[in-house]
């Protein structure tokens, strides 16, 4: 804070506050004499009593914690806008091993499909390209901050010289955050649905490479709020028109009357980084 002409204090935002911070009060409280007393769980201010934050009655908090942290962080470093990309953690880079791989027909297949890598990171590479002219404030690449195509889309922005977002969440595998995240971006969530949040409140494209059933569950998601109207309609594209029309049958579902016929047009499907990049560009009126 910085001092007023009277003693007072001033926060950053200008706003002059006469209190004394949470944050000295913290420091203070540490410092006092160690007895039976300040020892105890209940002495301790409730805003840094972990243990206290962590019970289940604090639930709706910590969810409004979860939700406030990035979008205060984000919204200071001035983001506007994203490029959110989704895929599989375990496809491997070109020339790397499978290491996901539990037989040889998923090594052969995934280490095939490293070309997604290469596509993802050529992708990442246009989009902060064009985020550039912007100040990087526009078309910011977000992934989920792991390895395979999430490790490729923040690589692909790195490439560029361009910041990028990493929104981890705590798992038992796949989700340490790639070297490519930049550190003050780099996000770490609890609970699934405030990250998906986050995925969406600044999406203006949404790219989805092969994966598995996270990223089938984040694509469903996002195609399900724009068939809905819960989202505004974006370029909603997938990577490897062959992989998604061999494990999912769009036409059926529309051919049986689960979805309307005119719902298939809301999914792009694109083999490479340039066709998906012309694809944002001609939906925002975009020239080169």
């Amino acid at each position: 804070m910085a001092k007023g002409r009277n003693g007072g204090s001033r926060r950053k935002d200008g706003v002059w506050d006469p209190l004394k911070s949470s944050s000295t009060d913290k420091q203070r409280a540490e410092a006092v004499p160690k007895t039976p007393q300040t020892m105890s769980p209940a002495y301790r201010l409730a805003y840094v009593d972990e243990d206290f934050l962590c019970r289940e009655e604090l639930r709706p908090i910590r969810l409004q914690l979860e939700l406030m942290k990035p979008e205060m962080m984000l919204t200071e470093r001035g983001i506007r806008s994203t490029v959110v990309m989704f895929g599989g953690a375990r496809i491997p880079a070109p020339g790397q091993s499978a290491w996901a791989a539990r037989n040889d027909i998923q090594r052969a297949n995934l280490e095939a499909a490293s070309v997604y890598y290469d596509e993802a990171r050529k992708f990442a590479r246009l989009c902060s390209k064009y985020s550039a002219s912007f100040d990087f404030q526009e078309y910011v690449i977000v992934t989920g901050g792991g390895p395979g195509v999430m490790e490729a889309g923040n690589r692909g922005a790195a490439d560029e010289g361009a910041p990028s977002i990493g929104l981890n969440i705590v798992l038992p595998h796949e989700q340490a955050p790639n070297a490519y995240v930049t550190p003050e971006l780099s996000f770490n969530f609890h609970y699934f649905a405030i990250r998906k949040m986050h995925f969406m409140v600044r999406a203006k494209a949404i790219a989805v490479f092969p994966g598995g059933f996270g990223t089938l569950d984040e694509f469903f998601e996002c195609l399900t709020l724009i068939q809905t109207g819960r989202m505004e309609r974006l370029p909603l594209i997938l990577f490897g028109e062959a992989f998604w029309r061999s494990i999912i049958n769009f036409d059926a579902l529309a051919e049986f009357g689960t979805i309307a016929p005119d719902d298939v047009k809301l999914i792009s499907f694109v083999d490479t980084a340039e066709e998906a990049w012309k694809i944002v560009q001609n939906f925002y009126e975009h020239r080169e």
